[in-house]
């Protein structure tokens, strides 16, 4: 229940439950499909608490939490009734492009899965390590018992697959299992065991098939444990010849019919055509990846490495995700994941540099969190709050990472099951018969290679001036004979932002603002292009457009000062952004400068409103002035038990 109030506000600023198409959530993140995007209040989202970010990519609306993001997704489906991880709705959504349609489809099969996918093989890798480590032996029972939990998911993972596959399609969940499950059902499993290996592609091995007849139809029968790609292609063709189904079938026999028919179509197009074109078709994949990546490991170390981060941002590691799966499926292997290891490594070794290096007591605070989480993998937190707006740190962590990628290309390093993240990873070097290999050190030495660089250059490099926040020198505002001086020891004074027209609040043609419901304060129709701090303090949220910007004052004011309405469509254009998210500044210093003329000439207004957006806790009294010059006295805040000064 201690996520209640959070989720239904979530739901509120995406628009409504009525807006929402699905939802479902990853490790940090929730990831919203919306009927329209324009409806959600993305800067409101940013800047509540309990909110990492926002970020709109893969034709999803993700609103990234952080590490507890299973508790409040189970009060966000609650709150807003939407069945757990399933779309509630079709209808109305924005048509989506083939990459993002693609994206959308792959992490809706798999985000379901990766949490026990994860835990599964983790215990397989502890399990193999504890076996090269001569705790026990492959006869003792504690070693088969540990192995079947670990082997469960994976081997029977067109079941699962089966079940997610049909959410994401619409169709009937169970007759996506039991299509998986005649897949892997062990009388047919077992007339391929034991069949020779044979070379397909630039020396991968595979299993030759089993040729059996069904109704005399020749069937070649494949191994589909563990298998990816002919469960998704199954289960789509069976959504579709069980909607076509349900049209032509009575209603009255409708329950058992479809179902029936639906499994004596598809199961056995799926053993005659779909299975093994499908089977060809993952081998090719899995071949040419590691094809592509033995031409250069260490270029291809390099390339992922950098990159993977962002990939991630943008959820476009979803396209290779499913890639590696395939690989562990059809060869028992896979070279991908190993060359983005130290990509978490290399994030928290620029977070350490950071939170020994601030003097920002609330940065040093937020690094510790991240700096724990980024161990185990799990580095939004680092991203989004300490690394990405710092801006340098997040450069120096991706050419870490792209470092000690090259170092794991070197080595020539394979992952043998899909584990865990961070340290969590480790087992999943250890080959499962030849156990602790040269691999497996590869690995390890390339994760603290990625983290020595991400910490050293990050301290010699990472843009920490010498209180440890910006190199960004104070800007004073052009001079005045009102300039805002605090009035005495107990009103804070809140200086013009900018030179221009005050304005009332219910002036505002923005219903979110006019309404006070982000807070009090008043509007400026600037004449001057120019925006400089109203307060010292910190940079609590900053758009990545530069066209809004969070600050909280040393007294604990929390200021939201927007410039423009809807000018987040420009997407950052006429925005110069002169300080980053975190940021120790000071009254006076010049923060953002826009071009009025350009952002008038594509249809916006500029009109900016400056809000206190905690005023609950204070008696705010405005200017009375109705020109006004940048460093002017704007505002006057006082605490609730205090006397406001007049202004």
């Amino acid at each position: 229940m201690q996520y209640e109030q959070l989720a239904k506000d979530i739901i509120e600023n995406v628009g409504g439950k009525e807006n929402v198409i699905s939802v479902v959530h990853c490790i940090t993140r929730l990831r919203f499909k919306l009927k329209d995007e324009g409806k959600a209040n993305t800067e409101v989202l940013k800047n509540m608490d309990g909110i990492v970010t926002v970020m709109k990519s893969g034709g999803q609306y993700q609103v990234v939490i952080g590490n507890h993001v299973p508790d409040v997704y189970k009060a966000v489906t609650a709150v807003g009734g939407f069945e757990s991880q399933s779309p509630i709705e079709e209808e109305g959504g924005e048509k989506q492009g083939l990459f993002n349609a693609f994206i959308d489809m792959i992490s809706g099969i798999f985000t379901p899965t990766l949490g026990v996918l994860a835990a599964t093989g983790m215990i397989k890798g502890f399990n193999a390590l504890f076996l090269s480590l001569g705790w026990y032996t492959d006869k003792s029972g504690t070693y088969n018992i540990l192995n079947a939990i670990g082997d469960a998911l994976f081997y029977f993972f067109p079941i699962f697959l089966g079940l997610t596959a049909s959410k994401k399609f619409k169709g009937n969940q169970y007759i996506g299992m039991a299509i998986g499950a005649a897949l892997v059902y062990p009388t047919l499993s077992g007339l391929t065991a034991g069949k020779p290996l044979y070379t397909l592609f630039a020396g991968t091995m595979f299993q030759s098939p089993v040729h059996i007849t069904f109704l005399g139809i020749p069937v070649i029968l494949m191994t589909y444990s563990s298998s990816v790609i002919p469960i998704i292609l199954a289960t789509y063709a069976g959504s579709k010849v069980e909607k076509w189904l349900a049209k032509v079938i009575p209603g009255v026999v409708k329950a058992f019919l479809v179902p029936f028919f639906t499994l004596l179509i598809v199961v056995p197009l799926t053993f005659i055509v779909i299975g093994p074109v499908a089977t060809w078709a993952g081998q090719i994949v899995g071949a040419v990846t590691v094809w592509l990546i033995n031409l250069s490991p260490i270029i291809a170390g390099l390339f992922l490495g950098a990159f993977w981060q962002v990939f991630v941002i943008f959820g476009l590691h979803w396209g290779l995700i499913p890639i590696a799966i395939n690989n562990l499926s059809v060869m028992h292997q896979d070279p991908m994941l190993s060359l983005i290891f130290g990509a978490s490594f290399a994030q928290i070794g620029a977070v350490l540099a950071v939170m020994i290096k601030t003097k920002d007591k609330k940065l040093k605070t937020l690094s510790i969190p991240a700096f724990i989480s980024g161990i185990f993998g799990v580095t939004e937190p680092a991203i989004y709050g300490i690394t990405l707006p710092k801006k340098k740190p997040f450069i120096i962590s991706c050419i870490g990472a792209a470092i000690g990628g090259a170092v794991v290309g070197a080595f020539k390093v394979k992952t043998y099951l899909m584990g865990g993240l961070g340290i969590f990873a480790i087992p999943s070097f250890i080959h499962p018969k030849a156990g602790i290999t040269m691999g497996f050190w590869g690995a390890l030495i390339g994760a603290a290679v990625a983290f020595i660089f991400g910490f050293i250059l990050t301290m010699l490099f990472g843009g920490l001036g010498k209180e440890g926040e910006t190199d960004q020198t104070p800007v004073t505002p052009p001079s005045s004979s009102k300039q805002a001086t605090e009035p005495d020891g107990q009103v804070e004074a809140v200086a013009s932002p900018l030179t221009g027209e005050v304005k009332a609040l219910s002036e505002i043609k923005d219903g979110a603002f006019s309404s006070g419901a982000l807070g009090q304060g008043v509007a400026i129709e600037p004449s001057e292009g120019k925006l400089y701090a109203p307060v010292t303090g910190t940079v609590s949220a900053l758009f990545p457009t530069n066209h809004a910007i969070g600050i909280k004052t040393d007294r604990g004011a929390e200021i939201l000062i927007h410039i423009g309405m809807d000018t987040v469509q420009l997407e950052g254009k006429y925005f110069t952004g002169h300080i980053a998210q975190g940021d120790r500044i000071e009254k006076g210093q010049l923060l953002i400068e826009f071009d009025i003329e350009k952002i008038q000439e594509a249809g916006f207004r500029v009109t900016t409103p400056i809000v206190v957006t905690n005023d609950a806790q204070y008696k705010i009294k405005e200017t009375v002035s109705k020109q006004i010059h940048a460093g002017e006295i704007l505002l006057k805040i006082t605490n609730h038990d205090q006397k406001p000064a007049a202004v």
